[in-house]
């Protein structure tokens, strides 16, 4: 199954990031791609946190999840939505959502993102539990033949929830982020390519990638790995789609060489 990371570099204009997401999912799909994946926030990089409380949508529905389905409908493909808000019972809160739809538009699952983001280095602050509620509660979901876990940019540093998704063994784990430029340049590739080779699956991460308007900068390097941890595609900074085939024979052999997964107590 031919896969791709969609990277963007999303402003704080909802219909902007909208029709700039819908471009790149349509350039995959031209590319032959079965299944794509956008980018954490891939609707709204916002001036402030507080901006996607303004925006945030109803669970089922809202322009960002039709547009999702739509998309997966009108070129038959999977779509992993990136993630969007969702709103909660508190007003000041939202969820950071993973929606993915199936190729008839239908939704086949929900991840909502259980580790929230923290740093603070004297020079850059973030604090994602200002406005995020966590969520609590792993997901995995059939992609026809292919069992595919969800998690969301900061779970990427806890291996213990990928060990989770193994039960059974995921052949696909998606991640995607938006990673400050600062923590990305510095882990970013090797942690993914550690959750590839651990887990003995392939490894799709759809980033945000360049100097947004709100003045952030996120380090891109949208990747895909594959079960042995080699890195079959990458793109750098800007816009853009990396492509990679799922294939279950390198898959099997991996996992058959070195049984690692069998190993575990």
């Amino acid at each position: 199954m031919k896969m791709a990371a969609l990277q963007m570099v999303s402003t704080p204009d909802v219909a902007r990031n909208l029709q700039a997401a819908a471009a790149l999912i349509d350039e995959a799909a031209r590319a032959g791609a079965a299944l794509v994946a956008l980018p954490e926030y891939f609707c709204l990089m916002g001036r402030a946190d507080t901006d996607k409380l303004a925006v945030a949508e109803s669970d089922g529905a809202g322009p960002i999840q039709e547009m999702l389905s739509s998309q997966a409908r009108r070129h038959s493909l999977w779509v992993i939505g990136g993630t969007l808000p969702l709103r909660t019972a508190d007003a000041q809160r939202v969820r950071n959502t993973c929606m993915v739809y199936a190729p008839d538009g239908a939704r086949v699952a929900r991840y909502d993102k259980i580790h929230l983001f923290a740093f603070d280095n004297g020079r850059e602050c973030y604090d994602e539990g200002r406005v995020l509620e966590r969520g609590e509660q792993s997901v995995a979901f059939a992609c026809d033949e292919w069992r595919v876990g969800l998690s969301i940019c900061y779970d990427l540093r806890f291996p213990e929830l990928y060990r989770e998704l193994t039960k059974p063994p995921c052949d696909l784990v998606c991640v995607p982020s938006a990673f400050t430029y600062t923590t990305g340049r510095a882990h970013w590739e090797l942690l993914l390519r550690a959750r590839a080779v651990e887990n003995q699956c392939y490894v799709l991460a759809p980033a945000q990638g360049g100097r947004h308007e709100n003045g952030r900068r996120t380090w891109g390097h949208s990747l895909i790995v594959d079960p042995w941890g080699e890195l079959l595609g990458c793109r750098e900074e800007g816009p853009g789609i990396v492509t990679a085939e799922m294939d279950r024979d390198r898959l099997e052999q991996v996992r058959r060489q070195l049984p690692a997964l069998a190993h575990r107590r």
